[in-house]
């Protein structure tokens, strides 16, 4: 176990085939924050992770199914990737809520009541994939919490497969729920960053209807016949070929901020595409394509971003990146990972999950839904 100031601080991985890569640490207590970032197949095999739960009983234990987990620099299937950092100072709480009694955006002003206080510095969310409103629920996260709280985290996954995905919730994977833990206390040092790297396209097109997180018409004209005419031959894989080619978003009256959006499904019937997160009506939208070399800068950009320089000892990095830039890097994925590490101080560690969705401040302010972006928190205490 490394010690980060008076942070100590351990990460390891399981396989089917290994178990665990190391021992699982002493380090059990009501300030010990457990990181657990699964393969969905985890769920049908959870005799693992009740191991870990047993293992620390009185920490706080968050996490989510993934599309590629993120150990060090190294990205794996069919692995649960784990960061175990026990505070001396900074204390913890978790908060967890169900859409389904509520609604997105109730949800995360419930978890956003149930966590401040005024020495909250951090909040770390991870939330159902598909069940879930990114959007609603950080607006509701934004409505309750200072601008001064980092809100950072992410939206669980399920591989490529847009299924079902899982968070734990009471020792168990659930869906269609959300859970959160606050981090508190002078003595917690936190960076954040977030970046893209993708080119945009084509004209920009007005979103003439849409509702939520479907977008109806571009222009006046059906979404989905439109977005077809540019993806051409590879229109047949939708939904999974729409995560090559995702959306810039500038939303009305929004200056030149610009969100990036991915699909999700695709409605024939109604020609319609559903998103990650809202595609309001009024906005402007261009395409996006990939580019190779941005897309793994990006990722280096977004740990230059995080700020995370004060001291000599390492720090937990907690990376999200989205399933898009995964399938488009292919077997350069790890690239974007490495880029990340390189940017980090020396002796940092680093887990993380590949998602259906980020969370993290644009730069600074308000926290916000990214898609196709590598979303990073660094965790530090300095005493």
């Amino acid at each position: 176990m490394a010690r980060c100031g008076e942070m100590e601080l351990t990460t390891l991985e399981h396989t089917h085939t290994g178990g665990w890569s190391a021992p699982l640490p002493d380090a059990d207590s009501d300030r010990t924050l457990v990181l657990v970032f699964g393969a969905p197949e985890y769920r049908d095999d959870w005799a693992p992770v009740r191991e870990l739960l047993a293992a620390f009983p009185r920490s706080q234990v968050i996490g989510c199914s993934t599309a590629g987990e993120i150990h060090g620099a190294h990205l794996s299937d069919g692995t649960i990737a784990v960061a175990v950092a026990r505070f001396r100072d900074a204390r913890l709480r978790m908060a967890t809520a169900d859409p389904a009694d509520g609604g997105s955006h109730r949800a995360g002003r419930d978890i956003g009541i149930a966590l401040r206080s005024d020495d909250l510095r951090a909040v770390i969310v991870l939330s159902d994939g598909l069940q879930v409103n990114g959007t609603e629920l950080t607006r509701g996260l934004g409505e309750v919490l200072p601008p001064q709280v980092v809100v950072t985290g992410g939206l669980a996954a399920d591989g490529d497969r847009f299924g079902a995905t899982w968070v734990i919730k009471d020792g168990l994977p659930v869906s269609g729920t959300i859970t959160a833990v606050g981090l508190y206390g002078p003595s917690l040092r936190v960076g954040h960053g977030s970046q893209g790297g993708w080119d945009r396209f084509g004209p920009e097109r007005l979103v003439t209807r849409s509702a939520g997180c479907v977008l109806h018409e571009l222009d006046g004209r059906p979404a989905l016949e439109l977005y077809k005419e540019y993806l051409g031959e590879l229109a047949g894989g939708l939904p999974a070929t729409g995560l090559l080619f995702p959306l810039a978003l500038r939303p009305e009256g929004d200056g030149d901020a610009v969100l990036v959006r991915t699909i999700l499904s695709v409605d024939e019937e109604s020609q319609t595409l559903t998103f990650a997160g809202d595609i309001p009506q009024g906005g402007m939208v261009q395409l996006m394509r990939a580019n190779f070399e941005r897309l793994i800068e990006g990722a280096g950009d977004a740990a230059l971003d995080t700020a995370a320089r004060e001291g000599d000892g390492p720090v937990l990095c907690v990376g999200v990146s989205c399933v898009g830039r995964r399938l488009v890097l292919g077997e350069r994925t790890e690239e974007e990972i490495e880029a990340v590490l390189e940017g980090l101080p020396e002796g940092a560690q680093q887990v993380g999950f590949y998602s259906y969705g980020e969370i993290s401040p644009l730069a600074a302010g308000r926290c916000d839904l990214h898609n196709q972006t590598m979303t990073l928190t660094t965790l530090s205490e300095r005493v």
